[in-house]
């Protein structure tokens, strides 16, 4: 048997890094849960103080088809390498050619740019541009391959 999980990323500003994760997966915020139209009504029904109602955020395919993913307010900052990132998988794989794989990359690069990441490194095989290995804007790694 299987079980449900969603992916948490622990971070300063949960709203602006679930903001960042809509952009960059094409992802919706999560619904209130039933009952509650806003997820200001829930936090106000349920008394939890306005000062806490960015310590968390929650993100979900639009389709219902892939997992969850929650944003955590924790008090330190990031200090290393992720061992645990994602992958955006936009090139369309090795059998494409590679004019149209790196296209695609830098494209979703550029978008992503503009939507607050950062540029680490421009990964390179053979004189060919591999991937991107990119921050989001808390300093999360990710790559766009």
């Amino acid at each position: 048997m299987t079980t449900k999980w969603t992916l948490t990323i622990d971070c300063a500003d949960p709203a602006l890094v679930a903001r960042f994760w809509c952009t960059a997966l094409g992802y919706t915020a999560s619904d209130p849960p039933a009952g509650w139209d806003t997820w200001e009504a829930w936090f106000t029904d349920l008394n939890v103080p306005e000062d806490e109602w960015n310590d968390g955020a929650s993100i979900s395919d639009p389709n219902g088809a892939l997992p969850s993913i929650s944003f955590l307010k924790v008090p330190e900052p990031r200090t290393v390498k992720n061992r645990l990132h994602l992958d955006l998988q936009v090139a369309g794989g090795r059998s494409e050619p590679q004019h149209l794989r790196e296209q695609r990359i830098r494209r979703t690069g550029d978008e992503l740019l503009a939507a607050g990441a950062t540029l680490v490194q421009e990964v390179s095989t053979d004189n060919t541009l591999d991937h991107l290995w990119l921050q989001d804007p808390e300093g999360n790694d990710f790559c766009v391959v």
